[in-house]
């Protein structure tokens, strides 16, 4: 046991104080004898008062000690001196002034007299002594319970005991049995049939092998099985710590699978759903088939993991890739004809703030709906919709009997009506909550990537992140409506518009199917040139971006603009300005950060694909694309978002390097 006392603080300033006071009484003795004769008395006075003071100080405290030593009875003592966990009393300024040999040798460095309890317990004494039984501790690598009991009515009254018990080997146990637990990992190759394609079988075999190796070689490192399911699918089972220890290798058995090229033109990428905290294998498994669904509902080439918090996501940075079969689209444009036969009415709404994207689908599928015999309308909020130009266009070319407003939706919805949901799955954002929360029939059909709050109600939920627009899904089941499915050139021409607006004229997110459905709208009558004019902007607006634009500054290949002035029209030009930053010389991304009408924040990301916009957004609380995101703040600064944005850059970056 060390000194009964110790303040290493005072005892260091009194031989400091010492040690001047002799160099400044032989350097003014040297200098002047009449200055020390002037400054030795002084001196001298002064330093038998501060010895004389440190005297009594010592002296009070070890009375002190001893007063409370003596409180506690002799046997008491004894007997807790050799009990086999440790046991401290402290004061009610929170001093150790007693301990038994089992607490010197639990926290050596800390079991002195006079130190404060809270360097071991990082807790004010009276957090341990307001709470009914005990609070865990962990000192170093040790794991401790602490009891605490205050004093009787006849024990010292300004005391406390409290009991340390060493619970270290069962947290140990508990960790081992935590990071023993099983596993189910399930691991799909994405887009297979169009990855293989046209291969032929020896070709496929070479590939395959590989895969087969890469997955073999990555299982058998973590002493767990591999069991392939079909020629796309592998089920396997591995120990929790061998999750973590993939985790921290940041899910790098993704990028290795990239490395295999599949006739030099495309990448091999995997899905994988990893279940864990399961009670069993079999729920575990069905935590590894949700978290898969996730993961492909994203795009693919990613790990989900199934968390008791929901899902954690690894990977993602590698384009989708597109799927040539129209099997799904034929099933689900059945199931929907079947759903409006059997609803009274028909409502279709977006998500707030609509563009054109969603009004165009909306639309379309309100003019094939009708034709089907069954009322059926758009549901568009005009004080908050960004496609006003389009919903103009169509109140007066066809005098607006597709369109009705929320407060009209929420009186004639019935029972017996079908609400379908385009361009979003997240019911945080649909521009109608309240209808949504009294549909009990729920169709959805979204192209982004899947987030984890979607609508889960949904009778069809047709999602394909492969798809470049809502407006391109909603073209597709078109063509499986029959007669119904040939709307007029208007609709036609407000699906087109969806389309352009969110491939960017058939730049970004562009595939053969995109085309095929721009086709099939020009036979519709679709006149690109009316199109065209619906993306004409005021002058206003114009002037809008162009100051955004010449705000913007870089970072880390990422051109960001702010706005904190409120303007009418920023809901536009924000956007807009998002896409024209693209065009600067080597900037792999833009984020347009502004204040709207309503005082909320917005952030507008986009890229042209080498940087992930949907992964940073995600980390903000919003969502998207890979190449077009966004996110919304409220009680924040455009200065706060600004910083907010620039650390999820610096983690992207981090994520996709490490």
């Amino acid at each position: 046991m060390k000194n009964n006392f110790r303040d290493a603080g005072l005892v260091i300033a009194i031989i400091s104080l010492l040690i001047s006071s002799v160099a400044m009484l032989v350097f003014s003795y040297s200098a002047s004898l009449q200055a020390f004769c002037i400054f030795a008395p002084i001196l001298c006075v002064t330093g038998g008062f501060t010895i004389a003071k440190l005297i009594v100080t010592t002296r009070k405290n070890f009375q002190y000690f001893a007063r409370i030593d003596s409180e506690i009875d002799r046997m008491e003592r004894v007997s807790m001196n050799y009990m086999p966990m440790g046991i401290a009393v402290v004061d009610t300024l929170n001093r150790l002034v007693w301990f038994n040999d089992e607490f010197a040798k639990c926290f050596e460095n800390e079991a002195v007299y006079g130190c404060s309890i809270e360097g071991i317990t990082k807790l004010p004494l009276e957090k341990l002594l307001g709470k009914e039984g005990y609070y865990e501790i962990k000192y170093r690598n040790s794991y401790y319970k602490v009891y605490a009991d205050a004093p009787g009515e006849t024990e010292a009254k300004d005391v406390f005991l409290l009991y340390f018990v060493d619970i270290t080997r069962i947290r140990t146990l508990e960790l081992e049995q935590k990071l023993a637990q099983p596993v189910v990992m399930i691991f799909v190759i994405d887009s297979y049939e169009e990855l293989f394609g046209g291969n032929s079988e020896s070709e496929t075999a070479k590939i395959t092998v590989q895969i087969d190796k890469l997955l073999e070689d990555f299982i058998s490192s973590t002493n767990g099985i591999l069991r392939k399911y079909n020629r796309e699918r592998f089920w396997a089972v591995v120990e929790e710590r061998r999750v973590r220890e993939m985790i921290e290798d940041k899910v790098k058995i993704l990028d290795r699978a990239r490395e295999i090229q599949v006739n030099d033109r495309m990448s091999v990428t995997l899905s994988i759903g990893v279940g864990r905290t399961g009670k069993s294998i079999a729920e575990s498994e069905e935590y590894a088939r949700q978290a898969l669904d996730m993961a492909l509902g994203r795009g693919g080439d990613q790990a989900a993991i199934k968390t008791e918090s929901g899902f954690e996501f690894y990977g993602g940075i590698s384009k989708g890739v597109e799927r040539h079969t129209k099997v799904k689209t034929r099933i689900i444009a059945s199931s929907l004809i079947e759903a409006v036969e059997q609803a009274e009415d028909v409502y279709i709404m977006g998500h707030r703030n609509s563009d054109l994207d969603a009004v165009g689908a909306a639309v379309g599928l309100a003019g094939a709906i009708r034709r089907l015999g069954k009322n059926s309308y758009a549901v568009i909020d005009k004080q908050t919709t960004l496609a006003m130009r389009l919903y103009d266009y169509l109140y007066e070319t066809e005098k607006g009997y597709l369109f009705t407003t929320p407060s009209d939706a929420k009186e004639n919805f019935g029972a017996n009506s079908l609400l379908i949901v385009v361009d979003t799955h997240n019911p945080a954002i649909v521009d109608v909550p309240d209808l949504l929360e009294r549909a009990d029939k729920v169709v959805v059909i979204d192209h982004h990537r899947k987030m984890v709050n979607y609508i889960d109600k949904a009778m069809i939920f047709h999602h394909e992140p492969y798809a470049s627009s809502a407006c391109e899904m909603v073209t597709e089941l078109l063509q499986y409506f029959g007669d119904a499915g040939k709307i007029s050139s208007v609709q036609a021409e407000a699906l087109l518009s969806g389309i352009m607006l969110d491939t960017k004229n058939f730049t970004l997110r562009t595939g053969v199917r995109t085309f095929e459905a721009a086709a099939a709208l020009r036979k519709l009558g679709a006149d690109t040139v009316n199109v065209k004019g619906l993306f004409a902007n005021t002058v206003e607006c114009y002037r809008q971006k162009s100051e955004l634009v010449a705000s913007a500054s870089v970072y880390r290949n990422c051109a960001i603009a702010t706005a904190d002035k409120v303007l009418q029209d920023m809901r536009i030009a924000a956007p807009q300005a998002a896409d024209e930053l693209l065009g600067v010389a080597d900037v792999k991304a833009s984020f347009v950060i502004a204040r709207m009408p309503n005082d909320e924040i917005a952030l507008n990301c986009r890229s042209l694909g080498a940087v992930n916009v949907q992964v940073i957004a995600e980390t903000l609380g919003g969502g998207g694309h890979q190449t077009m995101a966004g996110a919304q703040f409220r009680d924040s600064t455009v200065e706060e978002v600004m910083d907010m944005l620039k650390d999820a850059i610096d983690k992207y970056y981090e994520s996709i390097s490490g």
